[in-house]
């Protein structure tokens, strides 16, 4: 770590308290008891070294894994990296990406610069006309652009900012993901049903003397199908598990759209059944209680190894009944390819409709190089996007129509099988 500079004014106490605020914009749960905690550590501790002084801020506002990298770049921010302003203000600003790929932004980076810029950006050369010269000034008109909201429903949930992950969240606890009942086979009264139902014509005519004097008639019962959804929570899906769990979570808490059960698993290293946290009808406190309850969040990821937990512990207890399964994953994989594989036909063959939900479908020019999306592909009834609001939209159409593949056909063309 680069030498920390003093504030110039010396107050400390309330640098600190500025950079309590400004972790809290980022997201972090602080209050004033904290801030007095951290003072009064910093107190104790001194304030020689840099790396000290890291780690006692650190003990005293973060309380869980997924807030260290969110504390590591707002503390690189505030305690005066100059370098490291002149990158946070890049990523504030709109630019038009060209055959040279920028740096992509680290986990964090960007709420942590809008917590510290507070809205506020660099002034721009060019914005009145007045660019360097020698470069094509780029005009862009407005008139026809999307509302607010339509642009937001398309946006990638890792480019939002703070205050569009607050809006697209409470979209998410708007949406309803309808489905239509299943046909059984134990049939029930039904007065213009197709076939006769013999008993109870016989009871009928048995309460008038043997005579009868209507046909009674049945149809096939209809019942509500589970819906079972694995969420990859591993360092590379982070972002975009936080926000697929609060749609999970209003899923799960809406009454009269036709769900039996939701049952929900998060996985990146291990499996986690977080099915009971999600019942809490407050979103914050039941995403709360699952992240304590997974401990591999924003970890590594091994797909196969979980799946196989899954398939061996629950898949009878959870499956039953034509259970719909929503995979929630990049299918980047450490295992082995062949246990995936296998796995993954077993979870296939064990759902009525098993549909994949990829984030990196994002991307026009995907293609399915990866050895993990390979081995999962053939196994999968559908494959579509899931980096925004309206990708989980259109997830009403995949499961109502069997026909529905979205781009499997399209990417098993490509791979040969």
């Amino acid at each position: 770590m680069p030498a920390l500079e003093l504030p110039e004014d010396g107050k400390l106490s309330h640098n600190i308290a500025h950079f309590a605020r400004a972790l809290r914009r980022a997201g972090l749960p602080i209050g004033p008891g904290r801030v007095i905690d951290a003072i009064r550590a910093v107190e104790a501790a001194g304030f020689s070294e840099r790396a000290d002084f890291f780690w006692t801020l650190h003990a005293c506002f973060v309380s869980r894994p997924e807030q260290r990298a969110v504390f590591e770049q707002v503390f690189r921010l505030y305690w005066r990296d100059p370098q490291y302003l002149e990158h946070m203000m890049s990523l504030m600003l709109p630019a038009v990406r060209g055959v040279q790929e920028d740096r992509l932004a680290d986990a964090a980076e960007k709420r942590a610069a809008e917590a510290l810029l507070d809205g506020q950006g660099p002034d721009l050369p060019g914005r009145d006309g007045d660019g360097p010269q020698g470069e094509d000034q780029i005009e862009i008109d407005a008139t026809a652009t999307m509302s607010h909201e339509e642009r937001l429903r398309t946006l990638d949930f890792e480019q939002m900012s703070l205050a569009e992950v607050a809006e697209a969240k409470r979209m998410l606890a708007r949406l309803s993901l309808p489905v239509r009942p299943l046909l059984t086979r134990r049939m029930r009264a039904d007065a213009g049903g197709a076939r006769i139902d013999g008993r109870r014509t016989l009871r009928a005519a048995l309460r008038q003397g043997g005579e009868v004097t209507e046909l009674s008639r049945k149809s096939p019962g209809a019942r509500w199908p589970n819906l079972v959804v694995l969420c990859d929570i591993s360092g590379s899906m982070s972002q975009y598990s936080r926000l697929v769990l609060h749609f999970v979570h209003a899923v799960a808490n809406r009454r009269g759209q036709g769900w039996a059960k939701v049952h929900a698993f998060t996985f990146g290293t291990r499996l986690t059944n977080i099915t009971r946290h999600l019942k809490n009808r407050d979103v914050d406190a039941a995403l709360k209680a699952a992240g304590a309850e997974a401990q591999d969040w924003s970890g590594g990821t091994r797909i196969g190894t979980c799946l196989r937990a899954f398939n061996r512990d629950w898949s009878r207890r959870v499956l039953g009944q034509g259970a719909v399964v929503l995979l929630i994953t990049d299918g980047l994989d450490r295992d082995d390819t062949g246990a995936l594989a296998a796995e993954m036909e077993r979870l296939h063959l064990s759902s009525r409709r098993l549909i994949w939900l990829n984030p990196l479908l994002r991307w026009e020019g995907f293609a399915p190089r990866a050895t993990g999306i390979r081995a999962m592909l053939p196994h999968v009834d559908s494959f579509r996007a899931g980096h925004s609001i309206a990708s989980l939209e259109a997830l009403g159409k995949a499961i109502s129509e069997s026909r529905d593949s979205g781009e499997k056909a399209r990417l098993l063309a490509m791979i040969g099988a």
